[in-house]
């Protein structure tokens, strides 16, 4: 199974729509033809046209956006092109179009391609080309054709819906097996309003943002510049605390588009309705982590590491980040092993500063718990009931540092024999 368990939130719905949740926003998505793959003959075929590659996602009026970027030193020519329109747009935008099977990154003619794909967008919808975000998944160094997208836009214009979001959201799948989406409702001012978002990425995910491609849409009212600062305290405590295997991709972002249009006044920062919407980003992003987490490729477990008791936030966060990528303890758990050496093994080699004789570690999961270290010390536990324990779908290790007040969480997945057999042969 590949869905998550939401946390609840007082004060917060969950809520059907994904990106097309909140007022005003479109989205739609088609088949077009960027990669075409090998069939047994040697003779070139489309792949399945039953799977979009290409997709859009527009606001009925300017948006205030932020976004953040992959710190890859290589990066895809979207993610250079997206910049300078926010930068020329003074952190405005209308549209989102992204297409997968082909990053178009190191290529000579990358950044021509990816303002070719916003000038198209533009022209097709009536509105400035800086305010088009422009982001491309799948395989690096790969000229990216230019001619189906020419002739996708137009069907992409054409079929926008504001119940189109799963048409987007399976649009930017590529490894993927699950699309990924969530939506909330939350109330400011006395005002409903909603945010909703969709994710993909499976596989070359690990902290440091961006790590996928990510685009959440509300109809909140909220400054560009209190956007950007929301999101990057949020993307600090989600998406960097998430990692597949290792691997930091060249293309990932997130993004997000306010387009106010829930009738909320201004939202000042430090105020109480700047954190509701906050959170609100908080419970968003924190479920396509997950969901990112659990749709690892080849993955069969969510392994989720939560460190308390730390004396700072950031020695919470490197702590549970050096657990969670842990190559053998990512084994461990998919063979049910609690081998916890692994778990102190990892924190260990944290770049934090603390005391191991403080350290507890617990194992649980929806059939039980076992406390397996005490003081950095092992303690007996049942191998019977850790093996029920870590059979499940979903595996959770706390870790007590026992310094202080401040908490992180971290989400992976295991490691399978699959992800070798994914990764051997991506390219065709």
């Amino acid at each position: 199974m590949k869905e998550i368990t939401l946390v609840p939130f007082e004060g917060y719905k969950y809520i059907e729509g994904g990106v097309c949740a909140a007022k005003g926003f479109k989205a739609s998505g088609t088949y077009c033809g960027i990669k075409k793959s090998a069939v047994p003959d040697g003779n070139e075929s489309p792949i399945s046209q039953t799977k979009n590659d290409i997709g859009m996602v527009v606001s009925d009026t300017v948006c205030d956006a932020a976004a953040v970027y992959t710190q890859n030193k290589v990066k895809g020519a979207p993610i250079t092109v997206t910049k300078a329109n926010l930068a020329k747009s003074g952190g405005k935008a209308k549209a989102i179009i992204v297409n997968s099977k082909n990053a178009n990154t190191c290529n000579a003619d990358g950044e021509q391609k990816a303002n070719k794909m916003c000038e198209l967008t533009a022209s097709a919808l009536g509105i400035k080309a800086e305010e088009v975000i422009v982001a491309s998944t799948g395989v690096i160094g790969q000229i990216l054709p230019i001619e189906p997208i020419e002739q996708a836009v137009p069907v992409l214009v054409k079929e926008l819906d504001y119940n189109g979001n799963e048409q987007a959201a399976t649009a930017i799948m590529t490894t993927d097996t699950v699309k990924k989406e969530i939506a909330v409702e939350f109330e400011i001012g006395g005002k409903v309003c909603r945010l909703g978002g969709m994710g993909k990425g499976s596989g070359m995910i690990h902290p440091n943002m961006a790590t996928t491609l990510n685009f959440y849409t509300t109809d909140c009212k909220i400054s560009a510049a209190l956007l950007q600062k929301a999101l990057d305290e949020t993307v600090k405590i989600t998406y960097n605390c998430l990692s597949v295997d290792g691997d930091q991709s060249t293309n990932d972002m997130v993004c997000v588009l306010a387009n106010g249009m829930a009738g909320n006044d201004d939202i000042t920062d430090g105020s109480a309705e700047f954190e509701v919407f906050k959170k609100a980003l908080y419970i968003a992003m924190m479920s396509i982590t997950k969901m990112l987490a659990k749709d690892g490729e080849g993955a069969t477990k969510l392994l989720e590491v939560t460190v308390n008791g730390a004396d700072t936030l950031d020695t919470a966060i490197t702590v549970a980040k050096s657990v969670v990528g842990s190559n053998l303890l990512k084994c461990a758990i998919f063979g049910a092993d609690a081998n916890w050496g692994r778990v102190l093994c990892a924190i260990g080699y944290a770049d934090a500063e603390f005391d191991i004789n403080k350290v507890d570690v617990k194992m649980s999961s929806k059939a039980g718990e076992i406390h397996v270290c005490e003081n950095g010390a092992g303690i007996e536990f049942s191998e019977e009931t850790a093996k029920t324990v870590l059979l499940e779908d979903e595996i959770t290790i706390t870790i007590d540092l026992g310094m202080g007040q401040a908490h992180a969480t971290s989400w992976g997945c295991d490691l399978t024999y699959d992800y070798v057999k994914i990764n051997g042969d991506y390219r065709s």
